[in-house]
This record gives structure tokens, C-alpha cells and sequence, in this order.
């Protein structure tokens, strides 16, 4: 407030000249003024102290004590208010001026001071004196402060974005080349046949003086007893005594050749095995530079800077924070790039008091339009110390999950892990992921999936590069042949918009009423292939609505044709609003399947979907 003191000494200069200004025997202009400036911090006694030189030259005494007494009980009444709800509004204020006013004005009657005014002269005054603070501090408001919003400039240009396009495309290009590397690399059978075979006649048949009669002769023969010889070799099977035999008709050095053979065959496993990593690590590559394009994508979409464009609808929440005593000392709104509302505020109290945060966010929610909701793990309360707080629009729909779970017999823990993570962006992830075999070391891997998808998440990333990042992770570690499935439910708490996403899942069922549907899946685990294959799925949900997600132990364990079809008349059945209930009371209806026996990890989540109620 430093840079308002010379307004200060102006607006109580001109409060001095309001002493002159005479209404039917009235000096409202005085404890309106007052009143106004008061409440917006100017300083009281150097305010007080120009009134009273004002009123010393221009009022006669009696006005002098009746409105001098006013400004004292005035101040006493708003400090009183503000002791006791941390702010005053101006309305308040208003109502406190009007008051002590006429209370003087009708006590100076009483006492029959002269030149009082008449009875309806001092209800005008209440009433004038009422409408002017209100309207005074409006002004006064806008006049101390012209910039109530700091409107932040971008330091980065706008170029920025199209920059990140640009090195996302070339990401994808070179994701492109290390593809088709791969594909061009890879050698069909038919194609080392021959080379072994090319390999063992330069070396065998080179040095042999046969070489010129086996060869000139019809070499059909040969050629196949070659190439089912050197085929029983490659596949690692007992016969080449056999094929020995069959070649030693048309060659002497049979068991040379064969011999020659074993030792070609171990080189080109060992060839072949580092080939095939080689090629995995190219799609590894391949698959991490994809991720980092849709990464760099992710970072190019901008959110909106709405400070200039809204700083009117600012200002409101500034002025109406200050009247519930909350001083806003930095304050930002954007647009995020789903379209809804990001408030970001450095708060702290006026008075040096508590006060709630509900009072700050329905004062936002009323200016805007929309109901405002804190950010997670926001505190409640706003204290004397600065604090940054962020605010979002709040959602249309809220959800309760529920489980259920079993873990195999003898095994000390289950292999299932299931996570809920609710995001600031209004989306809400369900997960389930089954790690191969059961135990510790299936826990570990599919604990370690979700870990990672929810880290990306948390980092704004979108859930398919979440999951190409986390699917790259466990390529590059899955040298125990170890994998995981993933089942993961995105819900859009705005609309209502659920999608899928279904790597080497079982299926998963969706409740709308009294009908089932049952949305199944066929792709392979996470971490079985440098490329991953997501299935993707939307649906729309509406209130009432239940997702029910199983890891595939509950269905494979039915002992039923159609362990779908059985699964979805089971949910059916179940009557409950509760998702705890319904996870349970699907798992009883399956152990009743299995005999009371738990050959797999079974873990079911149900989560319901209900739309929240207008306030």
C-alpha cells in the first residue's frame, strides 16, 4: 500500500471539504466518507485527524461533537466486526455509519441541543449515508487499486508451441527409421537355410576331391538331403543319425558335413539371439522416441491466460475477498485445455485471523459462474502467512469405488494391485493390474505398473504415453520374462466420458440400470513386446451408472462355458447403490463357482458414478 499514500492525503483532503457540504441541517457526507476510506485501509487516524480540522472550520459545534462522537463509535463498530468475522462488508459498514448517525442525531434531540435536525431530515441522513458508503467504496476501491490483478506476461512466446510440434514430428521421423530398420533386418528362414548351407559346402566340399563328381552329377539328391539335414539340426531334435545316413548316399563326408553343422548351428544361435536383441532394442528405441513425441505434443498444448480478457470478473473477487477479510496479494485465472477454469491466488488474512476457504471459494464461484473447488490436499483454512492456493472448476460428477479381493491358496500375498487416483484436471483413474504366477514377485511387477502410469499421469502426461513410457520401462527390464496386465478406466468427472484402455486384460462390465454390457479384450500383457497394443474403448456414463473391473483369475475360474455371459447375470442379480457391497457380493457369487477353492489372485473393483447435487 505503499504507493496509495499520496492518495490517501488527497481523498482526506477532500473528506476535510465534505465538512462544508450542508443538507437540510445534515453533514452526511462525513461518516460516509469515512466510512468508505476506512474500510479500505486507509490509515484511520491521520484520516480521522483531517475530519476533524475540516469540521473545526466548517460546522458549528454541536455538528462538531455529534459527528466527531460518530467516527469514534463507528471505528470502534467495525474493528468490532472485523475482531469477529475477520472482515466487514461494505454493506456493513454502511449499516454501522447509518446507525451511530442517527442514534447522535436523536440523543442530541433528546438533550435538546440546537440546530438539530427535524426527525425525517435524520432518517434521510441514515438512508443516504447507507446507499453512499456502499457506493463510495466501490469507488474508493477502484480508485486505490487501478491494478487489483497483476496480469502476468508470458514469458515465453507464442512460437513455443509450434517449436515443440515441430521436434515432436522429428521424433516420429526418426521413430520411423528405426521401424523400418527392424523390418528390413529381419531374415526369413529360407534365407539361412541357405547361407548355412552355403557355409558347410565352401568349407567341406572345398577340400574334397569328391567335390566334382558329387556336384556334376544330378545334385537334386544332395541338395535335399543337405537341406533336411542341416533343418534337423537347426530344430534341436534327435535325428541327424538318420539324416547322416540318408546324406552318406551321396556323400562320403557325412559325418563331417554333420559335425560342421553343430558347430554353424551354435554360432548362429548365438548370432540369432543377439540379432533378436538387436532388433528388440530398435523398437525399444523406436517406441521410446514415439513416447517422446507424444510427450513434446503434450507440453505444445497451452493453457489460456484469461487475466486481461476476465480482469473485470477479478476484480470482483478481490473486492469481495477484501469485504470477508482475505487479502489477495497475486491472483491468475487460465483456461486449461479442456476449457474449464484454473484460479491460482497467493491468499492470507487481513486481520492476522483464520478464515475458511469456502468463504473465498463462493465468493470465486459466484463471480464466474461456476462451482470452484480447491486443488488436492489444499488447506482448509487461509492464516495470516502468504499462501499459494490453486483452484478448478469444480466437476459435474463424483465417484465411490469399492474392492474385493482374494489371494491364492498357500500364497503369502496376492499378485494383484488395484490404484484409484483422482487428478486436479477433473479425471479419475481406476487400475488393476494381475502380475504373472502369484506371490511377491508378481505383486512387485504389477505394483511397479501402476506405479509408473500414475507418475506419468501425476506429471501431466496423457494415459497412452503413460502407458508407452511405462510399457518401454518394463521391456528394458523384463529379462525374467515377467509381465503384467493392465486394465485402466479414465473418467471424465465433467462429462461423464469413460475410456478404456485394456492391455492383456480380462473383461470388464458396465451396470446402467438393470442392463450388463461386457467390454472384452484380446492383447498381450505389458512388457511382452516393444510395441505395445493398447485397445481403447469409450463409453458414456450417467449417474447410478457402476464400472465393474476383474483380473482374469475371477472369470477363469467360473468352470463355465461362457464365464462372460455367467458374469454379467451375476451383476444383474445384485440390487445395491453401494460399490463396496457389489464388489463382495460378486466375489461370494464366484467363490460359490469355485467350490469355496482360490486357485488364482481374484480382485474385483466397482466404482459408481453420481452426479453431483446443485448447490
Amino acid at each position: 500500500m505503499q504507493k496509495a499514500k499520496p492518495k490517501h492525503m488527497i481523498f482526506g483532503l477532500v473528506g476535510s471539504l465534505f465538512c462544508a457540504v450542508n443538507i437540510m441541517g445534515c453533514y452526511p457526507l462525513v461518516p460516509a466518507w469515512y466510512a468508505a476510506l476506512y474500510l479500505e485501509d486507509v490509515n484511520g487516524l491521520f484520516l480521522m485527524g483531517v475530519m476533524y480540522i475540516g469540521m473545526l472550520f466548517f460546522m458549528p459545534m454541536t455538528a462538531i461533537i455529534k459527528y466527531a462522537v460518530a467516527l469514534l463509535v463507528l471505528v470502534a463498530a467495525i474493528r468490532l466486526v472485523e475482531w469477529a468475522n475477520e472482515g466487514c462488508p461494505a454493506f456493513m459498514g454502511g449499516i454501522l455509519a447509518a446507525g451511530s448517525t442517527m442514534i447522535l442525531s436523536f440523543c442530541g434531540s433528546l438533550l435538546e441541543w440546537k440546530e438539530q435536525p427535524h426527525a425525517p431530515a435524520v432518517l434521510m441522513e441514515g438512508v443516504f449515508i447507507f446507499g453512499a458508503v456502499i457506493l463510495l467504496n466501490r469507488l474508493m476501491h477502484m480508485l486505490l487499486e487501478p491494478s487489483t490483478v497483476a496480469v502476468r506476461t508470458e514469458k515465453k512466446e507464442r512460437p513455443q508451441g509450434e517449436k515443440l510440434l515441430n521436434y515432436a514430428d522429428s521424433f516420429l521421423g526418426l521413430s520411423k527409421v528405426f521401424h523400418s530398420m527392424s523390418a528390413a533386418g529381419t531374415k526369413d528362414a529360407g534365407e539361412e537355410l541357405g547361407q548355412i548351407q552355403s557355409e558347410l559346402t565352401s568349407k567341406i566340399c572345398a577340400g574334397c576331391d569328391s567335390c566334382a563328381v558329387c556336384w556334376e552329377r544330378d545334385p537334386e539328391p544332395l541338395y535335399g538331403s543337405l537341406a533336411k539335414m542341416i533343418t534337423t539340426v537347426l530344430s534341436g531334435t534327435d535325428g541327424t543319425k538318420e539324416e547322416e545316413r540318408e546324406l552318406g548316399k551321396y556323400c562320403k563326408r557325412s559325418r563331417d558335413m554333420v559335425e560342421e553343422a553343430v558347430r554353424v548351428f551354435e554360432r548362429v544361435s548365438l548370432n540369432r539371439a543377439w540379432y533378436r536383441r538387436l532388433l528388440e532394442n530398435r523398437q525399444v528405441i523406436a517406441e521410446q522416441l514415439d513416447a517422446m513425441a507424444y510427450i513434446m505434443q503434450d507440453c505444445a498444448r497451452e493453457e489460456q491466460l484469461l487475466d486481461e480478457e476476465m480482469k473485470h470478473a477479478l476484480a470482483e473477487i478481490h473486492y469481495r475477498a477484501k469485504e470477508s477479510g482475505i487479502v489477495i496479494e497475486d491472483m491468475h485465472l487460465t483456461r486449461m485445455v479442456d476449457g474449464h477454469y484454473k484460479l491460482e491466488a497467493v491468499l492470507r488474512s487481513k486481520r492476522g485471523g483464520c478464515v475458511s476457504l469456502k468463504t473465498f471459494l463462493a465468493a470465486a464461484s459466484y463471480v464466474l459462474g461456476c462451482r470452484m473447488r480447491g486443488a488436492s490436499e489444499t488447506k482448509s483454512f487461509i492464516s495470516k502467512e502468504r499462501t499459494e492456493f490453486t483452484f478448478y472448476e469444480d466437476t459435474r460428477f463424483r465417484t465411490v469405488q469399492g474392492i474385493a479381493r482374494q489371494k491364492k491358496e498357500d500364497a503369502a500375498i496376492s499378485g494383484d494391485n488395484f490404484s484409484f487416483l483422482e487428478m486436479d484436471n477433473g479425471n479419475l483413474l481406476l487400475g488393476l493390474s494381475d502380475g504373472m504366477g502369484s506371490g511377491s514377485s508378481a505383486c512387485k511387477e504389477s505394483e511397479m505398473v501402476l506405479d509408473l502410469v500414475e507418475r506419468f499421469l501425476e506429471a501431466g502426461f496423457s494415459v497412452e504415453t503413460a502407458i508407452r513410457m511405462m510399457n518401454s520401462a518394463m521391456v528394458m527390464k523384463g529379462a525374467d520374462d515377467i509381465y503384467s496386465s493392465m486394465d485402466l478406466c479414465q473418467v471424465n468427472l465433467y462429462s461423464g466420458r469413460a475410456t478404456l484402455y485394456k492391455i492383456g486384460a480380462s473383461s470388464t462390465f458396465i451396470k446402467s440400470g438393470e442392463r450388463v454390457e461386457c467390454i472384452a479384450s484380446s492383447t498381450l500383457p505389458v512388457g511382452a513386446q516393444a510395441a505395445v497394443d493398447i485397445e481403447i474403448q469409450e463409453i458414456s456414463l450417467k449417474s447410478g451408472d457402476f464400472v465393474v473391473m476383474m483380473t482374469d483369475g475371477v472369470l477363469e475360474y467360473l468352470h463355465v462355458p461362457d464365464a462372460e455371459e455367467t458374469m454379467q447375470e451375476i451383476i444383474e442379480s445384485i440390487e445395491t447403490n453401494n460399490p463396496g457391497i457389489l464388489a463382495k457380493k460378486i466375489m461370494e457369487r464366484v467363490m460359490l463357482f469355485t467350490g469355496g477353492r482360490v486357485q488364482d489372485d481374484m480382485t474385483i473393483l466397482a466404482a459408481c458414478v453420481w452426479q453431483k447435487c446443485e448447490v
